[in-house]
């Protein structure tokens, strides 16, 4: 799937991506690094991938969550790598 937001992006990408955005641990930095889109880039592909409840839900949990912004999170909260990457 391409479009004007997502230029680079494969339908493998756009769900790998999702993924990622659901995960408590993945900040949006470590998507930005692996995929390049910055949190507002994330928010608009959730937006037009996901059903308007399920995109509600996510929006409710993530928003103001410590885990999804390196520069808050707490370093108890271990850093991994992730499985699946880019070549």
């Amino acid at each position: 799937m391409k479009t004007n937001a997502t230029p680079s992006l494969t339908a493998a990408d756009v769900s790998r991506v999702i993924e990622m955005a659901w995960e408590d641990r993945t900040s949006f930095d470590a998507i930005a690094l692996q995929f390049g889109l910055n949190e507002g880039d994330v928010i608009t592909l959730m937006r037009r991938e996901m059903k308007t409840t399920s995109f509600t839900l996510w929006r409710m949990r993530v928003t103001g969550r410590r885990t999804k912004h390196s520069a808050l999170r707490s370093p108890e909260v271990t850093r991994h790598r992730a499985v699946h990457t880019r070549p």
